[in-house]
C-alpha cells in the first residue's frame, strides 16, 4: 500500500468522500488516505491526525516526500483535537480500530464537529457500538460496505446527520448489509454464530452467577435474531 495504491479497505472509504470536500483523517498512521484524496482530485484539502510519535512522523515524511505539504496538515494530537474551526472540514474519516475507540473519539470530539456533514468510520470490531452512538446523537447512516481483505473481513459506515430509527438486528448488522446480505457478509456472520455458540456451550458448565445469566441471555437472543437472517 502506498500514496497511490491503497489497500482495500481504506480504497472503501475513500469510495465515500464526496469530491470537493475538506477532510480529516483521525488516526491517519502514514497519512495514506489523505495523500491519496488529495492526489486524485476528490478533496481540496486534507487534515492528517495521528496522536502516536512514530505514525505522526511517518505522515509528516509522507506529505513532504510527495510535495502535498500546501494541501495536507499533519497534526499530532489526540483524536479530534487535530481539528481546528478554520480548518472547515467538512468530513471526518476514522479508520482502522475497533468501534469503541472510534465512539470514544467521536463522543470526546462532539465540539469539533460543527462543519461536519459526514463521518466515515472503518471499524475493525464492534461496527454496532458506532451505529448506537449516531442514533443517540443526531447522526443517521446513509450507506455502509463490508469487505475481506487477507482473510479478515471489515465493515465500513456512512454517518450523516439526520435522525433515523434501527431495530435491533438492524443495528447489530446493520441497515444496509442487512438489505444486500452479501457472501461477505453471510461468512461474517456465520462466523460469528459459531463463536457465540462456542462461548454459550462454554457458560454452561460455569457458577450460574447474575452475570453470566446475564451473558447467555444476550448470547442467545443474537444466535436468535443472526440464525434468522443466515437460515433465509
Amino acid at each position: 500500500m502506498n500514496t497511490e495504491h491503497l489497500s482495500d479497505r481504506l480504497a472503501s472509504v475513500a469510495s465515500f468522500v464526496p469530491t470537493g470536500t475538506v477532510v480529516a483523517d483521525i488516526g491517519s498512521d502514514h497519512a495514506y488516505l489523505p495523500c491519496y484524496l488529495v492526489k486524485s482530485n476528490k478533496v481540496s484539502r486534507a487534515i492528517a491526525g495521528e496522536v502516536v510519535k512514530g505514525p505522526y512522523e511517518s505522515a509528516v515524511r509522507n506529505v513532504q516526500r510527495e510535495g502535498l505539504a500546501e494541501s495536507i496538515t499533519v497534526r499530532m494530537a489526540n483524536g479530534l483535537d487535530a481539528v481546528h474551526e478554520e480548518d472547515g472540514v467538512d468530513v471526518i474519516t476514522i479508520a482502522g480500530m475497533g468501534g469503541p475507540l472510534i465512539v470514544s473519539i467521536l463522543e470526546n470530539g462532539k465540539g469539533k464537529l460543527a462543519s461536519v456533514s459526514r463521518i466515515i468510520t472503518q471499524p475493525n470490531i464492534n461496527a454496532k457500538v458506532i451505529r448506537e452512538w449516531a442514533v443517540s446523537n443526531g447522526w443517521f447512516i446513509v450507506d455502509e460496505a463490508i469487505l475481506k481483505e487477507d482473510g479478515k473481513i471489515y465493515e465500513v459506515l456512512v454517518l450523516e446527520r439526520g435522525h433515523a430509527a434501527y431495530d435491533e438486528l438492524e443495528l447489530l448488522v446493520g441497515p444496509f448489509l442487512l438489505d444486500r446480505k452479501t457472501d461477505v457478509f453471510m461468512e461474517k456472520w456465520t462466523r460469528e454464530v459459531q463463536e457465540w455458540e462456542r462461548v454459550l456451550q462454554s457458560l454452561e458448565v460455569a457458577e450460574e452467577t447474575v452475570m453470566i445469566q446475564s451473558k447467555k441471555a444476550q448470547l442467545m437472543r443474537q444466535i436468535e435474531l443472526v440464525g434468522k437472517v443466515l437460515s433465509k
